[in-house]
């Protein structure tokens, strides 16, 4: 990457006050696991949700749009102390409106992480558009933060570790993980 794009993602991230995700293929490594009645399993990376908890302790809103519905999102979104969960999702755009309603903030305000075609339609519109390393080659092309890790394994906290020094709340947020009583 170069410096000039560097400083650019740091300008673009030191304004964000909202962190949205998609699920699969960004939370997840994708992979969709059933069992013989239909119950659907999700896999979570667990420093993903230590930098999800960090942006909540730094005060960001944190929130999750997704097409699906599933109880182990709802739990892990409870979970993770996280500020909005859209699920069942078929107008990502629409619940990104909501949100944006909600907690009066801007597009240049969010950043979103996605990995696939549903998700392109909101990175267009955020101030900050990122995905996995392993994200479809149509949303690469609209991102503009690419995780050096893969959905499901570390994207997410490298985004946020990234926004938290962007806007120079990593050293407050760690050490109020670390300092904790």
């Amino acid at each position: 990457m170069t410096n000039e794009k560097n400083i650019e993602l740091e300008e673009k991230a030191s304004k964000i006050k909202a962190l949205v995700l998609d699920v699969d293929g960004v939370l997840t490594d994708g992979s969709l696991t059933f069992d013989e009645n239909g119950v659907e399993y999700k896999t979570f990376n667990a420093k993903d949700g230590q930098g999800i908890v960090m942006l909540n302790k730094a005060g960001f809103i944190t929130a999750i749009i997704t097409a699906r519905k599933n109880g182990t999102v709802r739990h892990r979104f409870n979970n993770l102390g996280m500020t909005k969960l859209f699920e069942g999702s078929k107008n990502k755009i629409a619940s990104l409106k909501e949100l944006m309603s909600e907690f009066d903030i801007k597009p240049e305000q969010i950043a979103y992480m996605g990995d696939d075609l549903p998700d392109i339609c909101v990175l267009k519109t955020v101030g900050l558009p990122c995905c996995p390393l392993d994200a479809v080659d149509e949303v690469q092309k609209h991102a503009l933060f690419v995780s050096s890790k893969n959905g499901g394994r570390g994207a997410v906290r490298e985004l946020c570790d990234f926004i938290l020094k962007s806007t120079g709340k990593y050293d407050e947020a760690v050490s109020l993980i670390v300092n904790k009583e």
